[in-house]
């Protein structure tokens, strides 16, 4: 069975791992440390925060930012549920949008309709690792500053809608030169086993706000946040006669550990090896589908924007919900594993019962419907990818005819 998506975990990986055990330091320490300034300097943000998961990282960063009841968060219907639970989490609302007819990812035109003097944050979703039109969603946020309401000092202190990136697929990912994790006020890694860059379980908060904001005290600040409230980790209690200290708010429990750091240190090391691995995966399957009028390819590179090539989105033209799940049966019988990203927040009990309908996003169900998303990771084969791109031509033509 060729897996969809299994981690990379060789005798380099084990021995970082291995070295982190046998330290002495396994929760967060001098490795969470070292990883953070590392993303730092690759994607060119002021400053991050490494924690547990990207659930965690994002409903912090929306509590932190002053984000709660009566407030909305602008997102695409099109995203996993993690994106709009970390909204309802933090006592708002989430207002959901369609998305682009040429990508995945949310139209600007449909984030200005939903915009209300309610509206704190828009938080744009990479979806498989290609990024939102950044600079179009801030040109939108300039232009519609005197609707905005304040209700934080930090808010008040920006003075328009903060913009957040769920960048859970896009680590390496560029628009206009500049990497993902620089491209909006705040932003969310994920590092989940399934990710380009894995720490098993994990993620990481990127702040890069405007000048006037003080990054180094918002970096101490988050790092109590993430620990109880505590104003000292384990680190710093650790020295000698140190051991007292104080708590100054109930914060919470979501620090990253050295044992992950070492994996992510291994993977960030490699990651451009990684991403060039997954381009040539990629450039394959074009290949193969481009001109096929069958389907549908994803679009993952323009002039000015690049995917991290973390997830293929394959669609096949003209197929219903039903072919395309008949199309997937064909293509697990070959013993070959692929996977849907994703179905759309309406369709899902959570939210359809909280009165969102998938009639009024008919371009993510149109997306939806018809997409099966192929396995991508460095340990594909080409081989393994020539029996991927037979496993899905031979489904398709038994299923569509």
């Amino acid at each position: 069975m060729i897996p969809f998506s299994p981690p990379r975990i060789d005798q380099r990986v084990i021995d970082e791992v291995t070295a982190a055990l046998k330290s002495g330091w396994i929760t967060t320490g001098p490795r969470t440390k070292q990883f953070e300034k590392e993303i730092t300097a690759y994607c060119g943000n002021k400053t991050t925060v490494a924690v547990n998961s990207w659930t965690a990282g994002m409903e912090l960063l929306l509590r932190w930012w002053g984000i709660g009841e009566g407030d909305e968060v602008i997102l695409p219907a099109y995203t996993y549920c993690a994106s709009a639970n970390v909204i309802i989490h933090a006592g708002a609302k989430p207002v959901l949008v369609d998305l682009n007819a040429e990508d995945f990812n949310l139209s600007v035109e449909a984030v200005r309709k939903a915009i209300t003097p309610r509206t704190k944050a828009i938080m744009a979703v990479d979806i498989a690792g290609f990024p939102c039109d950044y600079d179009k969603l801030y040109e939108l946020i300039e232009e519609v500053k005197p609707l905005f309401q304040p209700n934080s000092n930090f808010q008040r202190q920006l003075g328009r809608i903060v913009l957040v990136a769920d960048a859970a697929h896009s680590f390496g990912a560029t628009l206009n030169g500049k990497r993902s994790g620089s491209l909006a006020d705040l932003t969310c890694f994920s590092f989940h086993a399934v990710k380009n860059l894995s720490t098993a379980e994990g993620g990481a908060m990127l702040i890069n706000l405007p000048d006037d904001f003080d990054h180094e005290a918002i970096y101490k600040d988050l790092c109590i946040k993430i620990l109880h409230g505590q104003s000292k980790d384990a680190l710093a209690k650790a020295q000698k006669g140190n051991w007292r200290y104080d708590v100054v708010e109930p914060g919470f429990k979501c620090n990253m550990t050295d044992i992950q750091a070492a994996l992510g240190l291994v993977e960030l090391d490699r990651y451009q090896e990684n991403m060039d691995r997954r381009k040539a995966i990629f450039d394959q399957y074009d290949a193969a589908f481009i001109s096929d009028s069958r389907f549908i390819t994803p679009l993952y590179k323009t002039t000015n924007k690049e995917t991290c090539y973390h997830l293929y989105l394959l669609r096949i033209a003209g197929a219903t919900e039903a072919q395309r799940d008949a199309i997937m049966q064909a293509i697990f019988d070959q013993d070959v594993s692929v996977n849907v990203h994703f179905q759309p927040l309406p369709v899902l009990t959570a939210y359809k019962s909280r009165g969102y309908d998938m009639k009024d996003y008919p371009e993510a169900w149109n997306k939806y419907a018809n997409e099966i998303t192929l396995p991508v990771y460095f340990d594909l084969t080409d081989e393994q990818v020539q029996t991927v791109i037979a496993a899905v031509k031979n489904a398709v033509q038994q299923v569509m005819g």
